[in-house]
C-alpha cells in the first residue's frame, strides 16, 4: 500500500482584518510577491501589517504599497530593506491590464487581503473591492447582530 501525498496547506502569515469591514469584494486574486531573503523571514515569523496597504499600478507593474514588514532582528543594520518599500508583484500582464482597467473605469480599489505561504513561496491574495459607505457598514453590523443572536436562540431550543 502506497502512501497518499499530502496537498501542503497555505500556512496564513497575516490577513487585512480592516479591508472586509471598509469594502466590498467583487474579484479575488493570488499574486506572487518580490521580496529580498530578510524580509522572507521575517514573514516566517509572522511580522506583516496591512495597516493602510494597496495596490497601485504604474509602467505596466502592479506594487504594494504601504504594507510594513518588520526588518529581520538578525540582519545587520547595512542590508535592511525599508520597512514600508514599494514591493513589485507578480501577476500575469493580462491580469495587471484587467485589474488596472477595472479600478481606473469604476472607480474600484485594489486591495491586499491576506499574505500566506503556499509550497514555500509567499502569496499575496488581493481583492477588486469597492468602498463601503456608512450606511452599509451600519447594515453589515446589524445583519451580524441577528444572525448572532437567531444563532442563540436556536442553541437555547436543543
Amino acid at each position: 500500500m502506497g502512501k497518499k501525498k499530502k496537498k501542503p496547506a497555505a500556512n496564513v502569515i497575516g490577513q487585512n482584518k480592516q479591508a472586509r469591514r471598509l469594502y466590498e469584494f467583487m474579484d479575488t486574486f493570488e499574486a506572487g510577491i518580490a521580496l529580498q531573503g530578510s524580509e522572507v523571514k521575517s514573514l516566517r515569523e509572522g511580522r506583516v501589517s496591512f495597516k493602510d496597504g494597496y495596490v497601485r499600478f504604474r509602467d505596466g507593474e502592479a506594487w504594494l504599497v504601504g504594507v510594513h514588514i518588520a526588518p529581520y532582528e538578525n540582519t545587520s543594520l547595512f542590508d535592511r530593506p525599508d520597512p514600508e518599500r514599494p514591493r513589485r508583484l507578480l501577476l500575469h500582464k493580462r491580469e495587471i491590464d484587467m485589474l488596472q482597467s477595472r479600478a481606473d473605469q469604476k472607480g474600484l480599489t485594489v486591495i491586499p487581503v491576506k499574505m500566506y505561504f503556499s509550497r514555500g513561496k509567499v502569496k499575496l491574495q488581493i481583492a477588486l473591492g469597492k468602498g463601503k459607505n456608512v450606511h452599509s457598514k451600519k447594515e453589515d453590523l446589524k445583519q451580524r447582530d441577528i444572525a448572532r443572536d437567531t444563532a442563540r436562540q436556536l442553541a437555547a431550543y436543543k
